[in-house]
């Protein structure tokens, strides 16, 4: 008999009934009854009552029930028992139970459905039972069992009910599955899902976000095995335009608008602006208004402010003042700011130009938050057009001059700028010659020079002054083997300009001393010689005479900060008789050493002793007459230059770089001077101090120079710094000031690269070949072509052909005084693997400075080429002592 078929949904699950069919009573012995309910509606039953004989097994099966998408089946027994107590004589053969039974199969196949292959899925009980007299009564006690069973596999299956002896009526069979219904939740809609096989399980079903909407986090829901939807997680948001109602995204209206998934519901335009059409995504603005590209959409259309006013100026000299009130209209915005715009015009014309690169502003030219300016370094007697722009947010979409207030002044008669470079030569026992170029700004004609020299030991306290009209000066009378100071100032009509910065020369003694200051002259110059402390027989005595012994009183260590070669460096005080205290680093002696370790120990004492430039380690003394042996040098409180340079990557100017390479150049032309060669110049071997003043330092390496000027000293063996040696040194172990030279271009290459490793990962053997075969190092990230083709020139194959030390001071002086020179750069790609090292030829990668073309070409000026030949200017020693004008 076909059963149900209808669909009902109570409590929030679908229960979707199948079609139930009995097959023909087994043995005849259940049989299709119709019977009244308690409404005296018929309704047709399945009924078996055989209690009287025993070993009963009584058979009813349905027809064949197609699965479809069910994991696990759920049938609904309605039906009624008699109780085994209210019939007489039934002891030992009446049951109160029946037996539910399935079997799986892909087919309708009847003669299949034996007994035998039938799986038992429960014996049924019953929860109430009637006896004859309720049945006169007509009550009827009605039972319902639900039961389930996994279907794994099969396509349909078919359900039978045995009976073992009971008094049974079967009212209904209901057969079901369970599913989740259709939802969404969050905006996201999750199918019908049909429950999993176990009663345990939760089937993972992932959504579909609603129209006009997009995921922000996978949704997802759980099915359970009950049909209820469980743990919504994720979700979508509705499309910009569109905003969420009733788990739906309903179109923003006209007016309206929304800019962002991540917003809230539609908005209003803001002030000035509007949208024509629904589900804006932003609002236009009103004639005249604007937005700029970083303004957020709720934020109101804008204007650009009007013009500043009340522009006052005062002129100083070749400076100006310019102060201005705020303009009437900010244009709606918080972010007004003010621009400069400078203007050179030529006198009884209309024609002006831009101010030149020269010009400084203070506190700046552009984006200005203040109300007033200071312009410097203007020429005198000219003409100047200054004007203040107010802007804003949205100016550039709306430039007017309605914008701007501007003025017209001429600047006055002005002192001469700073003399740059004061050079000397003919230093001889008391008499110097100074010479200089005219300052870059004369602002007229020099009337004169005047020369202020002092002792540096008396530090201006008594100082003298020479005048001269030319660019030169013999200074006289001067006491031999004495450190002066030395400043330079120049005069027009308008007065004196300032004095340079201090410049420092030594006199000599006039004759030689034996081994420790011996001299050479030549050309009429005297220079002092370095002396090795290791060519006396006593290096006691070197010691004696190089480095001054200090009394350990004077000292006090505070800390270690470091460890050395031969012990413990540490930082501390020093406070000599007479003397302010001062900083000082101390290297220690360990102790259990040798004779032999304290020499060499204090070697260094006697190599840096004879030394005295603003860019080498300044030695105080040593302590030797006591333990432990020291070595007391000027502190330097920032450490290694590779170290400082990494810490403070990126934060230098090109120009402030460049000094730091200068103040190297110096030092290292000093030691080249008297002959000295160092070994090991690297950026880890120079120390940087408050000032940010750079000495070399580390002379644990240096040896001295033969007497000739090409000699090398060769090595007995020991560890070369493969990555800052030159080629010549690495294979025949000469050592001279060129092979300095190419450790220094080294140095410029870790300056330029802020501390970076030279040749990056590659091994020392990698980085021998590949300069063997003519590689060179690639200028760093914004490097200036002028100072990687300086390192080139160092790094040529050729000794003899690396510039000399002097040389280097010169053209980093040069670029110094000349900021544009360092404007080109070598290219502003990334620091490249060794494999794409630039290929230089064997003579090096790049021409040197040979011809007045060529260095023209470099600096990125060769279309002069004409103009300085006709000039006369055919060589680069005619070129040198050229100034900026």
């Amino acid at each position: 008999k076909e059963v149900g078929g209808e669909t009902w949904q109570p409590g929030g699950r679908e229960k979707v009934c199948l079609s139930v069919c009995f097959g023909a009573p087994h043995h005849q012995l259940w049989e299709e009854v119709s019977i009244m309910d308690e409404k005296n509606i018929p309704i047709r039953t399945y009924q078996v009552c055989n209690v009287m004989e025993p070993n009963q097994n009584n058979w009813l099966r349905t027809h064949w029930i197609r699965r479809g998408p069910a994991q696990r089946i759920y049938i609904e027994i309605k039906f009624t028992l008699r109780d085994c107590n209210s019939l007489p004589g039934v002891i030992g053969t009446c049951k109160e139970t029946f037996n539910l039974y399935y079997l799986e199969s892909d087919s309708d196949n009847e003669r299949y459905a034996h007994e035998s292959h039938f799986a038992k899925i429960d014996t049924v009980a019953a929860d109430e039972s009637f006896t004859q007299v309720d049945i006169g009564d007509r009550i009827m006690k009605l039972n319902t069992e639900v039961r389930d069973v996994g279907v794994q596999s099969h396509t349909g299956f078919y359900l039978a009910f045995q009976d073992v002896g009971a008094c049974i009526a079967l009212v209904s069979v209901h057969v079901f599955y369970k599913k989740c219904p259709l939802a969404v939740r969050n905006l996201a809609q999750f199918p019908d899902t049909v429950t999993g096989a176990d009663t345990s399980s939760l089937v993972e079903v992932r959504g579909s976000c609603v129209n006009h909407s997009e995921e922000q986090e996978i949704p997802k829901m759980y099915c359970g095995a009950d049909g209820e939807w469980l743990v919504p997680i994720g979700n979508c948001l509705c499309n910009p335009g569109y905003e969420e109602r009733n788990e739906q995204c309903q179109v923003c209206k006209v007016g309206y608008y929304r800019s962002l998934s991540s917003d809230g519901g539609c908005r209003k335009c803001p002030l000035h602006s509007y949208s024509m059409k629904e589900g804006a995504t932003s609002c236009d603005c009103d004639k005249g208004y604007y937005r700029s590209e970083t303004d957020p959409a709720a934020m109101p259309c804008t204007r650009p402010p009007s013009a500043p006013h009340n522009l006052i100026s005062n002129v100083n000299e070749t400076s100006v003042l310019l102060e201005w009130s705020a303009p009437l209209s900010s244009g709606g915005r918080g972010d007004l700011a003010y621009n400069v715009v400078c203007k050179q015009c030529v006198r009884d014309t209309q024609r002006c130009m831009p101010c030149g690169d020269d010009v400084r502003y203070s506190p700046q030219r552009l984006s200005l938050r203040s109300t007033r300016v200071s312009v410097h370094q203007l020429q005198a007697h000219t003409n100047y057009t200054f004007q203040i722009w107010a802007v804003n947010g949205v100016s550039k979409h709306s430039p007017s001059l309605e914008q701007a207030v501007s003025v017209t002044l001429t600047t006055n008669q002005a002192a001469p700028s700073t003399v740059m470079m004061v050079q000397s030569k003919d230093i001889i026992r008391d008499t110097l010659s100074l010479f200089w170029d005219e300052p870059d700004k004369p602002n007229g004609v020099i009337l004169e020079y005047e020369v202020k020299y002092y002792e540096k030991d008396q530090n201006e306290r008594s100082y003298r002054i020479v005048k001269t009209t030319s660019r030169s000066a013999d200074i006289k009378d001067l006491t031999p083997l004495t450190s002066y100071v030395f400043h330079v100032r120049a005069r027009t009509a308008a007065g004196y300009g300032e004095f340079s910065a201090p410049f420092e020369f030594s006199t000599n003694t006039g004759e030689c001393r034996v081994r420790s200051s011996c001299c050479w002259r030549s050309h009429e110059l005297w220079v002092r010689i370095y002396v090795d402390p290791f060519t006396y027989e006593d290096p006691n005595q070197a010691i004696r005479e190089f480095a001054k012994e200090i009394n350990t009183s004077c000292i006090k260590i505070e800390k270690v900060i470091g460890i050395g070669e031969f012990g413990e460096v540490c930082s501390g005080r020093l406070k000599l008789p007479g003397k302010r205290e001062i900083c000082v680093a101390i290297k220690t002696l360990k102790a259990g050493f040798t004779e032999q370790q304290r020499l060499d120990f204090l070697s260094e004492a006697s190599v840096i002793g004879q030394f005295d430039h603003p860019n080498i380690i300044h030695l105080e003394g040593v302590v030797t007459k006591c333990k432990p042996v020291m070595i007391i040098t000027e502190y330097m409180e920032n450490s290694s230059l590779d170290m400082f340079l990494r810490k403070n990557d990126g934060r230098f100017t090109v120009i402030q770089l460049v000094g730091i390479l200068r103040g190297m150049a110096s030092g290292m032309k000093y030691l080249s001077d008297m002959s000295y060669v160092h070994r090991d110049l690297a950026a880890r071997n120079i120390l940087v101090n408050s000032n940010l003043v750079c000495k070399v330092s580390d002379f644990g390496m240096s040896r001295v120079l033969e007497d000739e000027p090409e000699g090398a000293y060769t090595t007995r063996g020991g560890k070369i710094p493969i990555r800052w040696t030159a080629p010549e040194a690495i294979t025949y172990r000469k050592f001279t000031s060129a092979s300095d030279v190419w450790s220094y271009g080294i140095v410029m290459w870790e300056v330029m690269s802020y501390g970076e490793r030279p040749y990056w990962d590659m091994s020392n053997q990698d980085v021998i070949k590949a300069i063997e075969e003519g590689y060179r190092l690639p200028p760093p990230m914004e490097c200036p072509l002028a100072l990687h083709q300086l390192m080139l020139e160092c790094w040529m194959r050729e000794r003899a052909d690396r510039p000399k030390f002097s040389q280097i001071v010169n053209m980093l002086d040069k670029l110094i005084r000349n900021p544009a020179t360092l404007k080109r750069t070598a290219g502003d790609a990334s620091r490249p693997h060794p494999s794409t090292l630039r290929h230089a030829p064997s003579e090096g990668s790049a021409p040197s400075l040979g011809s007045v073309d060529e260095w023209l070409k470099i600096i990125g000026l060769e279309q002069y080429g004409e103009n300085f030949s006709t000039a006369g200017f055919c060589s680069l020693e005619s070129v040198l002592p050229m100034s900026h004008e």
